[in-house]
């Protein structure tokens, strides 16, 4: 997997004026002036137990934060990461399992065959497209829903969140799909996701689902924080 290490920098520089009236202005003090320090952006060059990427999810319906969640890797294996999520306010974890490119491939009741689609295919570069097919399939009951599409990395951006300054791949999925229980409802789900390769995650992702041409989610995640295991 593609992995680089970026430093991120961010700046804010006030100033002051004076009016014609006023008296000679005195040299600028240390307090004239704010700069913040840069946040430098931790690499985190192959997954390990303690990792953790805190997100805040904006309902871009409502205006709203609906949710932080934190998200905390239990256990790596040559093919999978096992994450535990926490919502703030919740009191049960959840447990997603994902592959190595981060597609996720079991979330419960949910389990995605081959896996769900939403990860990275590397090495990225601008232009590159791969397919999106996957069922989806819930344990409890029963529903299968089978969805096709296509991922496309379509720029490279810098993005900066209240976790720091990160390079990132923008990439952007669109999938169609139906419910083989009930074939008459249809589903559509179009996401961008900005994956910084220097943290090995995404730093901010959209997701917009309708059902049958109906709006019904519009979420944008955004990383407030991140942290190596120790």
């Amino acid at each position: 997997m593609l992995r680089y290490a970026v430093l991120g920098v961010i700046s804010v520089i006030a100033g002051s004026a004076c009016a014609q009236s006023a008296p000679p202005a005195s040299p600028p003090s240390s307090s004239a002036v704010t700069i913040e320090s840069p946040k430098p952006v931790v690499a985190m060059e192959e997954p390990k137990p303690g990792d953790h990427w805190t997100f805040e999810t904006h309902d871009e319906i409502t205006g709203k934060i609906s949710a932080t969640r934190e998200n905390v890797v239990t256990e790596v294996t040559p093919t999978n990461i096992s994450v535990r999520v926490t919502i703030v306010g919740k009191p049960n974890d959840g447990l997603n399992v994902y592959d190595r490119s981060w597609n996720l491939v079991e979330s419960p009741p949910w389990r995605f065959s081959p896996n769900d689609g939403s990860g990275i295919r590397s090495p990225l570069a601008v232009g590159k497209t791969w397919p999106v097919q996957t069922n989806n399939i819930n344990g409890t009951n029963g529903n299968v829903w089978k969805r096709s599409g296509t991922s496309k990395v379509v720029a490279q951006e810098t993005v900066t969140t209240k976790a720091g300054t990160f390079d990132t791949f923008k990439i952007e999925t669109a999938f169609t799909g139906s419910n083989l229980n009930n074939p008459t409802v249809k589903n559509e789900v179009t996401s961008l996701t900005w994956y910084a390769p220097a943290i090995d995650h995404w730093v901010k992702r959209t997701f917009v689902s309708r059902t049958n041409k109906h709006l019904l989610i519009n979420n944008t995640f955004v990383l407030i924080e991140y942290g190596r295991g120790q």
